[in-house]
């Protein structure tokens, strides 16, 4: 479990009881919900009483704003645990918390560049915009990757994060101008202006957030980018298609001693169909993310009899997309999932896939059923092969994450035993 996850059931089971005690209450998630924004509106008028009252240097209000910042932050756990606790959860609710958390931000933010502009922090209150941009596109970002399908969560700078930044340094600004007074500077000799001030403990983490929301903003959008990309994988244009190709057996290429898995180590969180009534199917080629797969036949003519030329036919069974079979457009077939066959004599044929050509395949008859099979060689054994599949977790879609390679079929010198091989990437 992360660090944030840990923390937050830390703070849920110290809430709780005032949580129990809000419901008894009679409150609603939508009443806290608005109570929290009723709170950060106060921390606005608070910054702004500060810009109006007190003069630049004076950071008492700075403080008392930072304190109200932490207590209404803590109603944006609250409303979510009144909704669990109380079974009081709606998609509405949901929708509600999202658009008065992002006026929240906002009117703080608002107060904070009044402060600042009015007391010619002119540099500090641009950090504060930018802040407040990098916070609504971590939002946005998240939600419109959501409408999308796509879960688009984490980062360094998020809400919770950002909310006890700007209190806590708030509230460190007005306790050490009571210490230190607001004039107190640092100077380094050399340089005709101070490097740190009283108002730098407050002004310094806004700063840092400027980077870090939008930096946190960026990778969100990499990650759906990713997500999406995976999702949109079989209908990626021919030159995505040639890529995935070659990537597709490049987990095979492994210049060292391949490492065996067991077979029930991670699994592909989907759930793959078997391929059925598929006439002289040899094996099948399905992967992650999605459960389109790529059908090997062997290619017979209106005879019954081997086409020699041509022994293997490839196809696409594209269940993901309800399209059935479609053949490999040219690209695919010439440079990614399309077969090259050599024969080599006695009925035998080498096949190697085009998009990685160092990974031989065997055709041939067996001598149990006087069938062709396609057999193939992985962790010392000799393998009928009935499916290849590539576990893909995470990557991006030019550079997967492919986490191992598993043949699956019967062992060769008995075929009734059936036998998988992973190997590691």
């Amino acid at each position: 479990m992360k660090l944030r996850d840990s923390l937050q059931l830390g703070i849920y089971k110290v809430i709780n009881p005032f949580v129990k005690g809000l419901i008894k209450l009679g409150l609603t998630p939508n009443m806290v919900t608005t109570i929290g924004l009723m709170l950060n509106i106060g921390v606005a008028i608070i910054f702004i009483i500060g810009a109006e009252k007190s003069n630049r240097g004076e950071l008492e209000y700075v403080g008392w704003a930072g304190a109200l910042v932490l207590f209404a932050g803590l109603f944006d756990m609250l409303d979510g645990q009144v909704a669990r606790l109380g079974n009081m959860s709606s998609k509405f609710g949901a929708l509600y918390d999202s658009v008065l958390d992002r006026y929240s931000e906002m009117v703080m933010f608002l107060g904070i560049c009044y402060y600042l502009v009015s007391h010619h922090y002119f540099l500090s209150s641009l950090f504060a915009f930018i802040a407040l941009i990098g916070s609504m596109m971590v939002s946005y970002t998240r939600a419109r990757a959501e409408g999308l399908g796509v879960e688009c969560k984490g980062g360094l700078m998020q809400r919770p994060e950002r909310v006890v930044t700007i209190g806590v340094f708030a509230i460190a600004c007005g306790i050490a101008y009571n210490f230190l007074g607001g004039d107190y500077k640092v100077f380094v000799p050399g340089i005709k202006f101070h490097i740190f001030e009283t108002m730098t403990i407050f002004t310094l983490p806004i700063a840092i957030m400027a980077v870090m929301t939008n930096i946190t903003a960026v990778n969100r959008l990499r990650d759906a980018k990713r997500a999406l990309d995976a999702v949109e994988f079989p209908k990626a244009n021919n030159k995505a298609a040639l890529v995935a190709g070659l990537i597709l057996f490049a987990g095979l290429g492994i210049t060292s001693a391949p490492k065996a898995m067991a077979q029930n180590d991670d699994p592909s969180p989907l759930t793959f169909p078997i391929p059925k009534n598929i006439a002289n199917q040899l094996f099948y080629v399905q992967r992650d993310p999605n459960i389109n797969t790529i059908i090997c036949q062997l290619n017979m003519d209106e005879s019954g009899n081997l086409v020699k030329e041509q022994p293997v036919n490839v196809f696409w069974m594209r269940y993901a997309d309800k399209e059935g079979k479609k053949d490999l457009n040219y690209i695919q077939r010439k440079f990614a999932y399309g077969i090259q066959t050599k024969d080599i004599g006695n009925g035998n044929y080498e096949l190697r896939f085009v998009s990685y050509k160092k990974f031989p395949l065997l055709l041939t008859k067996s001598s149990a059923d006087k069938k062709y099979h396609v057999y193939v060689t992985a962790n010392n054994k000799k393998i009928q092969l009935e499916r290849i599949f590539l576990r893909i977790e995470g990557g991006s879609f030019w550079v997967p994450n492919v986490k191992y390679v598993e043949l699956k079929g019967y062992d060769a010198s008995n075929p009734n035993k059936p036998i998988t091989e992973r190997i590691k990437v």
